[in-house]
C-alpha cells in the first residue's frame, strides 16, 4: 500500500486541529494492520471524549485527502501515553521542569538511565539537573527520553 508522507498528513490534519485547541504530536500508519493512527494532546489532557470528537471532525475530510491512495485503512485517535518518548519542542516545552527519564545508547559514567529534572533544552542538547550537577546531553545520545512516570 502506498500512503502520503505523515508530513503532508499532518499538514492537512493541523488546519482542522488548530482551531480546535488539539495539538498532534504523532501521525503513524502501520503497514501490518493498515490502520493510520493519529496521536493528540490538548491543554487539558486527553480522554476518551476528546479522542472521538477529534475523529468526528476528520473522518470526512481526511477521506477526501485520501491518504492511502485509495486503499482500505482504519483511522484511529489516541493519546500518546503517559511514557511517550518527547518529539517535538513542544514536548520539551511542556516538560521544563518536570522530572523526565533518559535511556542512552551508550553508558555514560556507567549508566544507561538516568533520571533527573528537565532544566533546558535546543535543537541539539537537553539539560537535566540530577541531584546537585546539571548534565548536557547530546540529543543524538539519547534513545528514549519522556517524562517521569510516579505512582504513589
Amino acid at each position: 500500500m502506498q500512503i502520503k508522507p505523515v508530513e503532508e498528513i499532518r499538514a492537512f490534519l493541523e488546519k482542522i486541529a488548530t482551531p480546535m485547541g488539539v495539538e498532534i504530536v504523532d501521525v503513524e500508519f502501520d503497514k501490518r494492520t493498515e490502520a493510520l493512527t493519529i496521536y493528540i494532546e490538548t491543554e487539558n489532557g486527553v480522554d476518551l471524549d476528546a479522542c472521538e470528537k477529534f475523529h468526528n471532525a476528520i473522518n470526512d475530510p481526511i477521506d477526501e485527502l485520501d491518504p492511502s491512495n485509495g486503499a482500505p485503512y482504519t483511522l484511529n485517535v489516541s493519546s500518546p501515553g503517559l511514557d511517550r518518548p518527547f518529539k517535538t519542542n513542544r514536548d520539551f516545552e511542556r516538560n521544563l521542569g518536570e522530572e523526565v527519564e533518559i535511556k542512552l545508547f551508550a553508558p555514560l559514567k556507567g549508566k544507561k538511565f538516568l533520571e533527573g529534572f528537565l532544566t533546558a533544552f535546543d535543537e541539539n542538547s537537553v539539560t537535566v539537573k540530577i541531584g546537585n550537577e546539571e548534565l548536557k546531553l547530546s540529543k543524538n545520545k539519547i534513545a528514549k527520553i519522556n517524562k517521569a512516570i510516579k505512582f504513589d
